[in-house]
């Protein structure tokens, strides 16, 4: 099934609707919580967003088979862990950013030290939230669990950030490290923006019961969707504006930063990027896969303008 562009905006609206709605209920009550930490946390995670990791979350579960309110805490859960990169990925230390989602940063609302800890509390609570589902097969959820939790630290997304800082921050020597070629660019990246949107559909399909056959299928086809997605992502640093991107663009170009037009030019980027939803459907369809919607969520990353 090759999903029309209007089903598929409008599958990934009814999904987003669920997620959002949800998402509240994931926050720690006042006045246990400290109402100033509950609010910083609030001001980020309720400022929108295109929501692609929970959307791809659900999708997976159900290309399994399950009926999507399996698989919500576990996609609430990741974007969660998604909005505390982003708090953490705007700080002074880190990209030094005043925008996002289309408004101000929340280090510049609420500080540096709040903006910290507000995203150390959205990062603790995901793990509460994945391990607190009444119900949910115990085995899956520890699955899920390791699965995220992989993703999220060293070996993914912190490590990812770690090596993209690394690249325009000064040693203690005043040298910088080395410019990275274009296999270490796809390994930065495969860590820092692709491991969690794989984990995302991976998650949902393990939640969901899925076999390992699907379970690797929807890996390996999430793992090209990630691809997209940052490919995608810095071609919109360069032709996007603040307004359409809900960010500040031009920022990794100012920065000096790695990115795929930089190194491949922007119309063999966009190739790329296509290519990777080939590669997808190709797995996706060994698997009997191909009628689900997660292929129609890939044309949708690749297709963005935001």
């Amino acid at each position: 099934m090759t999903a029309a562009p209007d089903d598929v905006a409008a599958y990934v609206a009814s999904r987003r609707a669920l997620v959002e709605d949800a998402l509240e209920s994931c926050l720690p009550p006042s006045p246990q919580c400290p109402p100033v930490l509950r609010q910083a946390m609030h001001y980020s995670l309720t400022a929108g967003g295109k929501r692609v990791r929970p959307v791809l979350c659900l999708a997976g579960a159900e290309a399994v088979g399950a009926p999507v309110d399996v698989a919500l805490p576990t996609a609430c859960a990741l974007e969660l862990i998604h909005t505390y990169s982003l708090i953490h990925d705007d700080l002074p230390a880190m990209d030094d950013d005043s925008l996002r989602r289309g408004r101000a940063t929340l280090h510049v609302v609420a500080g540096e030290g709040m903006a910290i800890l507000a995203g150390d509390g959205l990062l603790t609570e995901a793990f509460r939230v994945l391990a607190s589902q009444p119900g949910a097969d115990a085995t899956r959820v520890l699955r899920t669990v390791a699965v995220v939790a992989e993703a999220a630290g060293a070996l993914g997304m912190v490590g990812g950030q770690a090596v993209d800082l690394a690249t325009v921050t000064p040693e203690p020597s005043g040298r910088l490290s080395p410019a990275l070629d274009a296999a270490g660019l796809a390994t930065m990246h495969a860590m820092k923006t692709g491991a969690l949107i794989r984990a995302a559909a991976v998650s949902g399909a393990i939640i969901g019961g899925g076999s390992e056959a699907q379970i690797a299928a929807i890996g390996t086809a999430a793992r090209e969707f990630g691809l997209a997605f940052q490919i995608v992502d810095d071609i919109l640093d360069i032709e996007g504006d603040a307004a359409s991107i809900g960010k500040t663009p031009g920022k990794d170009a100012a920065a000096g930063k790695p990115t795929y037009p930089a190194l491949y030019g922007i119309a063999a980027s966009r190739r790329m990027a296509s290519e990777c939803l080939r590669h997808a459907e190709a797995a996706l369809d060994e698997a009997g896969l191909a009628d689900s919607w997660l292929l129609g969520l890939g044309r949708w990353i690749v297709d963005r303008t935001n």
